[in-house]
């Protein structure tokens, strides 16, 4: 009797430090579950983006170019801009010359050259049949055609005097473009934005921790500073009602 008095004994502690021991292990489980996941600060990203710099600019061979991912086609197209620059802007050559020059050299050479062939026991020259894709010629169209809409939207949109902040915005942009725009032709003004867009997407995709943390700052003050502002002029301009009568 002793003996089964302590074999049970036995037996209801074993079953008692189980039951403990789940009891334990599920507690902890659920205040691991009922506890909230540790979040990370929320990063700032500048104009709040939430994609990598890739992605934004397309994610596409475009972008690799911009981001110098092969930097043999990167440096190709840049010092390409940078020749046509040069030859348009400080040699003063003109487009319509330059087309017209390359194309006698073009045409001249092949010429001569299937002529020669056959006298020199050479085969004559293959020359490429050139033409356009339609669906790649309809899908700039249709790309060209997005832009300019969303760009005629949103002069809509600012025009309607809805939102003011965006109006100031949009009035400052053009103010600064219009500055630039009489220091540089738009020749100068279309290499300055190409070598712009081969040069900060780059670094900023390599330092967008450091640039992130100043623009978060800047953007601080900027608001700041418009609030004041909004204060002291902004919110002492009448303005009329923005809702639509309504029709009889």
């Amino acid at each position: 009797m002793a003996e089964h008095g302590e074999d049970s004994g036995s037996v209801v502690e074993k079953i008692t430090e189980k039951f403990h021991g789940h009891g334990s292990s599920s507690s902890s489980d659920s205040d691991n579950e009922k506890a909230p996941p540790s979040m990370k600060a929320k990063i700032y990203r500048i104009f709040g983006r939430e994609k990598p710099v890739h992605k934004i600019l397309g994610g596409g061979k475009p972008a690799d170019v911009f981001l110098w991912r092969n930097k043999k086609i990167s440096a190709g197209a840049l010092g390409g801009a940078t020749a046509m620059w040069v030859l348009f802007e400080l040699l003063e050559y003109h487009l319509l010359t330059l087309v017209c020059h390359c194309l006698i050299l073009s045409l001249a050479i092949l010429f001569l050259w299937s002529n020669a062939s056959a006298f020199i026991n050479k085969s004559p020259p293959r020359i490429p049949e050139v033409h356009l894709p339609e669906d790649l010629v309809l899908q700039i169209a249709s790309a060209l055609r997005i832009e300019i809409n969303q760009a005629f939207a949103v002069l809509r949109d600012v025009a309607s005097g809805r939102d003011l902040k965006k109006f100031l915005a949009v009035i400052a942009g053009l103010w600064v473009l219009s500055i630039v725009g009489h220091w540089c032709n738009f020749m100068t003004l279309f290499y300055i934005s190409f070598v712009l867009l081969h040069t900060v997407p780059v670094l900023y995709e390599k330092y967008e921790d450091q640039v992130d943390s100043f623009a978060e700052k800047a953007m601080a003050e900027i608001k700041k500073q418009y609030a004041v502002f909004d204060a002291k002029v902004l919110s002492k301009i009448p303005r009329g009602p923005l809702k639509d009568k309504k029709k009889v």
